[in-house]
């Protein structure tokens, strides 16, 4: 049997994943604003269609958001969506 070796994670998997710190920085921060809009529409129970209408974006943008497509949105996007669904994003320093 193969003999397994546990790396412990530093907390942000796009470092784990070899990306320099001000990218995996940034591409944390994507990925939870992502998922947090997704959730969003999910508990507001918004069509594609309402989402679109809410976030002031075409369908289809809503669509790559829900699908996951996070390449798709810069950080700055993700902020200008969450601000026109009525929610505030604010950056805390550790």
């Amino acid at each position: 049997m193969e003999s397994l070796q546990v790396t412990p994670s530093s907390g942000n998997v796009f470092t784990d994943l070899g990306f320099g710190p001000g990218e995996a920085a940034v591409m944390a921060l994507r990925a939870d604003l992502m998922g947090r809009l997704r959730l969003l529409v999910q508990t507001e129970g918004w069509t594609q269609a309402q989402a679109a209408e809410r976030f002031g974006i075409a369908q289809s943008r809503v669509s790559d958001l829900l699908r996951g497509k996070w390449d798709k949105f810069s950080l700055d996007m993700l902020i200008t969506l969450a601000a026109r669904a009525g929610r505030k994003v604010e950056l805390a320093m550790d």
